[in-house]
């Protein structure tokens, strides 16, 4: 048997409704909890500092640099442009631990996006490319 493996659930977040910051990372973990039963996720909605984010500036950056550091891979949603999930991708990258875009757009995503993750799926296969990158 192997080790449980650690997932982090990147995106976007800031000035996002409810729907948009839980939704898929909600579904995820369901389908992660019934599928990949021993996979860790760790979910930075945990932390909703939306509204008071100026006042949490540190804790925001260094609880999700802390948790990128403890994953093994990074699933992550690009709904929008987000700062923070570039950073978290870019660190995520500096650090070696693959990233997983689901990328559902007609858009032709930024060459820097494209040089930083390591796989792109779309939302057909994005469960499934999660619980794949997992046990790799």
């Amino acid at each position: 048997m192997s080790d449980p493996k650690t997932v982090y659930l990147a995106g976007a977040i800031n000035s996002c409704t409810d729907a948009e910051a839980h939704g898929w990372r909600d579904a995820l973990t369901e389908s992660l909890n019934s599928r990949a039963p021993l996979t860790k996720v760790l979910n930075p909605m945990d932390r909703d500092y939306r509204g008071i984010e100026s006042e949490n500036v540190s804790s925001i950056v260094e609880s999700d640099m802390l948790d990128v550091q403890r994953s093994d891979l990074i699933a992550c949603v690009m709904q929008r442009p987000s700062v923070g999930t570039s950073m978290e991708i870019l660190y995520a990258y500096q650090l070696e631990i693959p990233v997983l875009v689901f990328w559902d757009s007609k858009e032709i995503p930024s060459p820097w996006l494209v040089y930083h993750a390591t796989t792109f799926t779309d939302k057909d296969e994005w469960e499934e490319s999660v619980i794949t990158n997992l046990s790799n």
